[in-house]
Parts: structure tokens; sequence; C-alpha cells
């Protein structure tokens, strides 16, 4: 009865303050409150949460489970809500761009545009994740590390991307990985990130080139070569700052059928 008292009075908490923040998830969790509750008021309520890798860190740090912090990725980063970009003029190709969309990676499926759901990256340094190397993808230095065998976004060739960039960033700065599929039910990859690794040491090894073409202010729409069937994803700058310990990041994946 007690945990069900505080679940209403919190939910009329977010009611008044009409949005969820990280410092409301961390009230919910020193209340006492359930995962389970905890994920369900996120996934129902609205919110703007800060996911840098610091912000994810101090979470953890605060007591908040990954299944929690999965929740708030999932829903989006602080500020994702922003105003309609102006569509280019003048191209037939880009006039089906979408409107008043957030900040995010986006898929055409069945000739409508969908979001591309993130998933969290676990970062290890130091030769910590050499355990992780089923797949005989790294020996040491850093690796990025996803649960889950498959992504939970599913396509078919051609591969049509948009991707909406925070203000100041450049589709210059998002990489795309192939992920390697492990025993353990789970995907991984190395990759250049945060200048943690150097290009003469291999680390680009997992990283295709790509080309977008900008079709409105920070929106940049990208049509994939024949890469082949596997597990995809489109890292986003700064998706790591640590460089000597673990980090928690996000990677907007896709898994490619045919």
């Amino acid at each position: 009865m007690k945990a069900l008292w505080l679940f209403f009075a919190l939910s009329l908490a977010v009611i008044a303050q009409d949005v969820l923040t990280n410092d409301s998830i961390v009230k919910m969790i020193k209340a006492g409150l359930g995962e389970g509750i905890v994920v369900s008021t996120i996934q129902s309520q609205p919110g703007k949460y800060t996911v840098t890798p610091d912000a994810l860190i101090k979470l953890k740090q605060e007591g908040v489970s990954e299944k929690i912090i999965e929740a708030m990725v999932a829903k989006g980063s602080a500020g994702a809500s922003v105003a309609s970009p102006s569509p280019a003029t003048g191209s037939a190709m880009d006039s089906d761009i979408p409107q008043g969309v957030d900040i995010g990676v986006y898929f055409k499926k069945a000739g409508k545009w969908e979001e591309m759901l993130p998933d969290v990256v676990n970062w290890k340094t130091g030769g910590v994740i050499k355990h992780f190397a089923s797949a005989g993808v790294v020996k040491g230095d850093v690796n990025g590390h996803l649960q889950g065998v498959h992504s939970r976004n599913s396509v078919n060739s051609p591969v049509e991307v948009l991707i909406y960039a925070p203000e100041g960033v450049a589709i210059t700065e998002y990489q795309l990985i192939h992920l390697h599929e492990n025993a353990d039910d789970s995907r991984e990859f190395r990759t250049v990130t945060g200048g943690v690794l150097h290009e003469s040491g291999g680390a680009t090894r997992d990283v295709i080139p790509f080309e977008g073409k900008k079709v409105a202010s920070r929106m940049y729409k990208v049509l994939l070569p024949k890469i082949g069937a596997g597990e995809y994803g489109f890292l986003p700058p700064g998706a790591v700052t640590s460089s000597s310990s673990a980090s928690i990041g996000k990677m907007y994946t896709f898994r490619l059928i045919e």
C-alpha cells in the first residue's frame, strides 16, 4: 500500500511538472518505487532526459538500474523536442521528409518513416573487455558491447535512412558500424571514438563509409550501398567520453535482412 501511495503521489507531481527528468527518476528510486513501476512511468509519461555518458554514469551511481536507464535512453535525450525543420525546396525526391520530428535516426519501411530505436552501448577500456571477444573481434583496447543478438529495427535493401542531427553537428561526425554477433546473445564492435583508438591499430575495421545528402536544416538523407545482411548501427558523435573506465552510450541499430 505504501508503494502504491507513493506511485500516485509521484504521478501527481509528474502531471504538475509536465515532463519527467533525470532528477524525477532518481526521486522515484529514492522513494522506494520498484523497477517495473518506474519503467512503466517512463514509457507512459512525457520526458526530457539527459543521456550523455556522464549523466548516465551519475544515474548508475544514484542506484538507477540498467533496465530503467535503457528505458530513458529509448525515450529520448534531453531537449529532443525541436522545431519542425524546413524542407529543402526544388527536389521531388526530398518531398517526403517528415515534419516536426525529434533529433535522432529514422528509416523507411513500407514507404513510411519509422524511428530507429537506440540501443545502450557499454564501453570498456584498458583490456578489461577481453572476455567479450568471443567472436575474435577485439583482443584489447576499447570495445562497444550491446545486449541482444538482434536489433529491434529490421529493414530490407535498399536501406534509406534519415538523420536529424543536433545543432552544430555534421553528418560526417556519425559513423556507420558493422556489428558482430556473439554466442552469448550480444553484439560487439570496435571503432575510433573519443580519441581512444588509433587507425593504425586496426580500430576502423568495423566502420563502413557512407554519404549523406542535406535535405533540410540539420537533416540528412542516406541511401546505403549494398552492405549485405547483418547487424549495423549509426554511432552518434560524443557516444563515449571516457578513455580509462567503463562508460555508457547509445547507438541507433538496425538489422538488414536482405
